[in-house]
């Protein structure tokens, strides 16, 4: 309760007047302190999101909600409104920067957003070429007999026909799986053979696509900020998306060994407390998380 006390005073009353005291100390506006002081990254653009969200100027408030071909007459707007000279190159490229960043992390939503909204299509040649090319590269030595065949219950899905499996997450789940197994092709081999284990093994593929929608969940609610403002000085792609995917499988199947837990039924538990665990690093301002970063010596 006091907690949102605080926040309304802070955001209704005092944080007014110490922008005012700031600005009359250092004789610069927020956007000027927080793109002349802090480095590039989360901490700047998140700052900056923040200023421009909370600011009772119109054009200011809009700026976020800017799409990537409107950034530069953006920044003109804004830097008149604050009355900051055009010549000031390097306040112009930084906000040109944290612009195309907020921008880009909204765009990179709606996209992955309508790629989960495709459902899994078997009529569809090009959806069955990608679930044929996720069994070659996890199992190059064995050929798959059939398209409707048990043999998908080796990688890890739950029956004969793996279509049933994408529901939740649309084609989105599968470009994931497919992309880990070609990008990082002996992680994801071995990574498959671990969950096989008599004692601690799980389905390969349902973990992967219930990893889909944690990422996607972070991403959704905002949580994913920090790390892309922090891996692209720019507009985040769905590269970088399907990178931090990456990651996720290959930290949880270290989690998961490490756990031990008793049975698979625990499932459920153990992804609850990996996904705090994974919602705690992304608190952190410098944050990065990359399968390349983790596997540095």
């Amino acid at each position: 309760m006091w907690a949102h006390v605080w926040r309304f005073l802070y955001s209704n009353y005092f944080r007014f007047w110490l922008k005012w005291v700031l600005r009359l100390l250092t004789g610069k506006c927020e956007l000027q302190r927080l793109l002349g002081g802090a480095e590039a990254g989360a901490r700047r653009t998140l700052g900056v999101e923040h200023s421009l969200e909370s600011s009772k100027n119109k054009v200011l408030r809009n700026a976020v909600h800017v799409e990537e071909a409107e950034v530069d007459k953006c920044v003109r707007d804004v830097m008149k409104e604050k009355k900051i000279e055009q010549k000031d190159t390097g306040f112009k490229a930084n906000l040109h920067i944290s612009l195309l960043q907020i921008s880009g992390y909204k765009k990179l939503y709606l996209n992955v957003e309508n790629l989960r909204k495709v459902p899994y299509d078997s009529e569809n040649e090009e959806h069955e070429e990608q679930l044929i090319e996720l069994w070659n590269l996890l199992m190059p030595h064995e050929n798959l007999k059939a398209r409707i065949s048990k043999q998908w219950c080796d990688i890890g899905f739950q029956g004969d026909d793996p279509k049933t499996d994408f529901r939740g997450m649309g084609l989105l789940g599968l470009v994931n799986l497919v992309y880990f197994s070609k990008h990082y092709t002996n992680e994801a081999r071995q990574i498959l053979s671990r969950s096989n284990h008599p004692k601690l093994g799980y389905s390969y593929a349902i973990v992967g696509i219930n990893l889909t929608e944690m990422a996607y969940s972070l991403l959704k609610n905002g949580a994913l900020k920090a790390h892309l403002y922090n891996t692209v000085s720019g507009l985040p792609q769905m590269e970088h998306f399907h990178q931090f995917y990456c990651y996720l499988v290959y930290e949880f199947d270290k989690f998961w060994f490490e756990e031990e837990p008793e049975s698979i039924m625990h499932f459920n538990q153990y992804r609850e407390k990996f996904h705090e665990k994974i919602k705690g690093l992304l608190l952190d301002y410098n944050v990065v998380l990359t399968l390349q970063d983790t596997k540095k010596p």
